[in-house]
């Protein structure tokens, strides 16, 4: 049989069978289910010092459990290092080696490398195992409490601490403040500002050029921080509407069973490209701004 009717079949079958779970459950009444209520934070543990709201919420869990995880797996192996490593000591070896030579060594030299890889190094896998741990169903959704034998227990929801903008944002505060402090630590803070404009550029240009790199500088707080924040926020929502939200919403439950395969095409691409490449994009920009902030402008 050739691929083309195998498709075809594949296809005929997908769609036969949407019809008839369309024909047996029908249609329902359209919910008022709001995806975004999925994402809210209502604090767990009230806690507030001096005004500032300290609480303990789903997205300070995530934080903790991402920090601990990856803390405590990176110890384990390193407490576990064999002359003839198995395969998780060579995936980890694999992992320490890209970090290092591609992503820092990369983009600085071998001085700065050896002072920053440790942060950088620290930041893709706190930021690679967020996004991985975010696909992970787990049972901490308390806006939607499912009642068993009396007692009010959260359902299984996915969620990651990356996909809350005040997480990445506190990263790329952390990055941003770090590279500037090394630029001026390196050349002094007349010098690093002199080496936004370019050498050669007209007295008359200098102040303009001068408020564009201001402008850019800025500008890397926002793109930095919501560029990840928005990819795992679109993904989760994704998986969201096409595991049943969409179905819920429109109350159609048959639309369910055409949008359920979509959801796993959506969570396997998710998990296998988008959570590393946002991971590697966040680091290697990390990197990259380092080592711009200490390079010699010609």
């Amino acid at each position: 049989m050739k691929t083309r009717t195998k498709v075809l079949l594949g296809t005929g079958a997908f769609i036969g069978a949407a019809v008839l779970l369309f024909a047996i459950f029908g249609s329902g009444e359209p919910s008022d289910f709001e995806p975004q209520s999925e994402f809210e934070l209502t604090p767990w543990i009230a806690i507030e010092v001096a005004g500032i709201d300290l609480s303990i919420t789903k997205a300070v869990f995530y934080v903790f459990l991402v920090s601990a995880l990856t803390v405590g797996f990176v110890l384990y192996i390193a407490n576990r290092m064999h002359a003839r490593p198995n395969r998780v000591q060579t995936a980890v070896e694999t992992t320490y080696t890209f970090m290092r030579d591609d992503i820092v060594r990369g983009n600085m030299s071998d001085d700065l490398a050896r002072r920053w890889f440790p942060f950088i190094g620290t930041l893709f896998l706190f930021i690679w195992c967020s996004n991985l741990i975010g696909f992970i169903p787990l049972p901490l959704n308390t806006g939607h409490p499912v009642d068993v034998l009396g007692l009010e227990l959260p359902t299984f929801a996915i969620y990651a601490a990356t996909a809350n903008i005040s997480v990445t944002l506190s990263l790329t505060l952390v990055v941003w403040f770090a590279y500037h402090v090394e630029g001026v630590r390196a050349k002094g803070l007349r010098r690093y500002l002199a080496g936004w404009v370019p050498a050669g550029t007209p007295r008359a240009m200098r102040p303009i050029l001068f408020a564009i790199e201001v402008i850019s500088q800025s500008v890397r707080i926002i793109s930095l921080s919501v560029r990840l924040f928005a990819n795992m926020l679109a993904g989760h929502l994704l998986i969201l509407f096409m595991a049943g939200g969409l179905a819920v919403i429109l109350g159609l439950a048959a639309l369910g069973a055409i949008t359920l395969p979509i959801a796993w095409v959506f969570f396997l691409f998710e998990i296998v490209l988008i959570a590393t490449l946002q991971a590697f994009i966040f680091a290697i920009l990390s990197s990259i701004y380092l080592g711009e902030a200490v390079a010699e402008h010609n």
